[in-house]
This record gives C-alpha cells, sequence and structure tokens, in this order.
C-alpha cells in the first residue's frame, strides 16, 4: 500500500530526551497505512496513547523514530489540509455560530489572503455547510443559545469549512446523550458519504466505532501499539436499525473482548 493517504511507518514517540533516552515510549511500533477516503476508528483503553496517536497525525508531534506521510507527504509540522473536532466544542462565545464556522478561513493560506475580498462567498458556503447538519435559522445565535449537541454540529461545520482531506476527530460525541449521539453519527457518516475525505475517529465507544469505520484498531496499554486491525463489512449506507442486529453486536463483543483481555493482562502486570 505504497499509495496510501495516511502512512506509518515504524512510528516511536518519548515526550522528551530524558525519557527516550531511557526508552519509555507513549506509543511505539505503530504501523498504519490508510487508504485514500477511508474511515479507520481507534478504540483501546484509558491512557493507551489514542490521543498521542492524534498528535502525531496532526503534525502536533514529531516521532522519536520512524515516518510519517500523509496525502503523499513526509509530516514535519500542523497540516494544513486536516480538519480537527474535540470533546469540547470550544466554540468562541463572542462570536455567532457562523463566524465560528468561518474561523479556520480565517487563519489558514490560502484562505486567510483572501477572505476578506471572499467573504461573501465563504459566509455562504458556512451557512450551507450549518443548514446540512440542521442548523438552518440558528447560524446567527451565540454559543450560549445553543445546546451541546448543536454546538457539536458547529464544531464540526468548523473542521470541515476548508474542505480538509484529512478528519480527526477526539471523542467529539463523549460529552452529549445517546439520543444526540446517535443523531450526530448519522450526520457525520452522510457529509463522509458525500464528500468521502478521509476520517480517524478516536473514541471509547465501541458501538459508534462500528457504526461509522470501514476498519477499527484497538491499542493496548502504554505504551500503546496497535494489536487488532478489524474490517467492519457491515454493508453501507448503514441505518441506525442495524445497531439492533446480532452481526453489528457481535463485533462489538468482539472488539469488547479485545480490550477486557488488554484490561485483565494490565493489571497482572501492576499486580
Amino acid at each position: 500500500m505504497s499509495t496510501a493517504f495516511v502512512d506509518f511507518k515504524d512510528v516511536w514517540l518519548a515526550y522528551n530526551e530524558e525519557l527516550l533516552a531511557q526508552e519509555q515510549f507513549a506509543v511505539e511500533a505503530i504501523d498504519l497505512q490508510v487508504r485514500q477516503g477511508e474511515f479507520i476508528a481507534i478504540v483501546g483503553p484509558s491512557g493507551c496513547g489514542k490521543s498521542t496517536f492524534m498528535k502525531l497525525a496532526t503534525g502536533l508531534k514529531m516521532p522519536s523514530r520512524g515516518n510519517i506521510h500523509i496525502d503523499g507527504q513526509p509530516v514535519t509540522g500542523p497540516l494544513k489540509i486536516s480538519g480537527m473536532a474535540f470533546q469540547a466544542p470550544s466554540l468562541l462565545p463572542w462570536r455567532t455560530t457562523v463566524d465560528n464556522v468561518l474561523l479556520p478561513l480565517e487563519i489558514v493560506e490560502p484562505y486567510r489572503s483572501q477572505f476578506k475580498q471572499r467573504r461573501p462567498e465563504f459566509e455562504e458556503r458556512a451557512r450551507a455547510l450549518l443548514q446540512k447538519v440542521g442548523l438552518g435559522g440558528y447560524e446567527d445565535k451565540f454559543p450560549w443559545q445553543l445546546s451541546g449537541g448543536m454546538q457539536q454540529r458547529a464544531s464540526i461545520c468548523r473542521a470541515l469549512i476548508h474542505e480538509p482531506k484529512l478528519l480527526l476527530l477526539d471523542e467529539p460525541f463523549g460529552a452529549l446523550d445517546a439520543f444526540t449521539r446517535e443523531e450526530l453519527w448519522c450526520i457525520l457518516r452522510d457529509l463522509w458519504t458525500e464528500q468521502r475525505f478521509n476520517v480517524i475517529l478516536v473514541t471509547h465507544d465501541l458501538r459508534e466505532s462500528v457504526f461509522l469505520a470501514d476498519t477499527v484498531y484497538v491499542m493496548s496499554k502504554s505504551p500503546g501499539r496497535f494489536v487488532v486491525r478489524r474490517e467492519i463489512d457491515l454493508p453501507r449506507p448503514r441505518e441506525l436499525e442495524i445497531t439492533y442486529t446480532k452481526e453489528f453486536t457481535d463485533v462489538v463483543h468482539e472488539l469488547r473482548g479485545h480490550i477486557g483481555a488488554l484490561r485483565k493482562k494490565g493489571a497482572e502486570v501492576a499486580q
């Protein structure tokens, strides 16, 4: 898979030189190849290095060993071709919803230098995206006037407004109630189906990973490494009803078994 869109080759990360000298790594021996347009999810016990992996994928951290290529280019710093959304929407309270969504276009080149001139066009794009995720009529509201689920929708729009090739999601629905979470799964599914950007989703929710992803990776306890790769061969497009089928729950239970085994092993080592 030399044409992989995301390509990690034997990547190790220690957080500083002292830890590196002691051979203490946060993640180790990461080999990962992600196809163009593929949606992957990463699951694993708390503290296994999922968020560290995301920092490597965004170029916010450089590996201590190994190489990372994304879209055919070596990663040498923060990626301009990526969009990110996290568990906390972190919308700026003094900006309206549409102005929050426009923020990346004010910061990231080549949009930044064109922003004033092309603002009407960019704003039209932002409003269309907000309509698509069910926020029509809320474009000019402030974050404090939106529910948590609405804020997270706006956060996803902000991550997608500059049409990134790679969307990185770190527990984006973790703080939401079950109904809102499932609603946002479907919104993300529809956006991905339409645009086919690459997605790396970090989540604790195994149902979420199986519903959304093409491939699920299970990470071991720290130092994190991928110990299971599970392709999800459930047909697309997936409707929520599939989550109640035996085929779906069998995959969820299989993944839960892997993580349970890792936890047990970790507890034995601690003793």
